[in-house]
């Protein structure tokens, strides 16, 4: 009787003298509590966030460095959705992105890998270096696009496909916030072993995986390192693009690796 009464009262229902009335339940307000913990639906079945009771969520400080405007507002729309994410500014380019990071100091960067102004790379070092605290991730249309090897060097936490699904996108920018190296599931979970301060083999194993390339397959990965585009590959060495991505698709399986990236930074590794 006493949940009985406490739901009624919560509901507005009034008792009448002498008759029974029917509780009414209350509006559902799209949050469901399970052991103490209330989750909003939304998020719970988008990205899996979380908040105890009574209690607001932390805001993740985000900035928004796109120089598509359209692509830029609308991320922003998106992420303004979540109560936990909060867009603290945007930029258009590479030298906004800089200027307004220091000013914002957020707690990750979304940086476009096509930046006018000042290139991806040299934004990437500059927020790296003065805001050691602050992560920044970037976005791509493509995982063979060569910046992504040489922002993540640059100090660049990880990576995002412009065409990863947005309960992917939201979980990305949450696990980055909390500094794990997770990635979009089109691309590897393996990447994040390569990442600087997460790369796990030794160089021992790396020299171990190269030596089991042979000459054409070491000299087409070093010229994929080197930022060179397939139709590049097969021009210098004369052969075809096809041929190129044969010996790519072996280097791979070789190294044990996803994708071009991940090959070029095991790679890199051994220099």
């Amino acid at each position: 009787m006493g949940a009985e009464n406490s739901c009624r009262s919560h509901t507005g229902a009034r008792l009448k003298h002498g008759s029974d009335i029917e509780s009414r339940r209350a509006p559902v307000r799209s949050k469901a509590i399970m052991g103490g913990i209330r989750t909003s639906d939304r998020h719970q079945g988008s990205a899996g966030f979380r908040v105890a009771r009574g209690e607001r969520p932390a805001s993740i400080r985000l900035l928004i460095a796109e120089a598509q405007r359209l692509f830029r507002q609308s991320l922003r729309l998106l992420l303004e959705q979540e109560r936990d994410l909060t867009v603290v500014a945007e930029a258009a380019d590479g030298r906004e992105a800089y200027q307004l990071a220091i000013e914002h100091k957020p707690d990750v960067v979304l940086l476009d890998v096509d930046m006018p102004n000042l290139d991806v790379v040299t934004v990437t070092k500059l927020i790296h270096h003065h805001l050691p605290d602050t992560k920044v991730l970037m976005l791509a249309f493509y995982d063979e696009d060569t910046r992504l090897v040489a922002s993540v060097q640059a100090g660049a936490f990880g990576y995002i496909l412009k065409d990863a699904d947005h309960t992917d996108f939201l979980r990305i920018i949450r696990a980055t916030y909390r500094g794990e190296h997770v990635l979009s599931p089109v691309m590897p979970d393996r990447f994040a072993h390569t990442v600087p301060g997460a790369f796990r083999q030794t160089r021992g194993d790396q020299n171990v995986l190269l030596a089991s390339l042979t000459d054409r397959e070491r000299e087409i990965l070093a010229c994929a390192a080197a930022g060179r585009s397939n139709k590049e590959i097969a021009d210098q060495l004369c052969v075809s693009i096809d041929t190129v991505k044969t010996h790519l698709h072996h280097i791979y399986q070789k190294l044990s690796v996803d994708g071009r990236v991940e090959a070029i930074l095991t790679y890199l590794q051994t220099k």
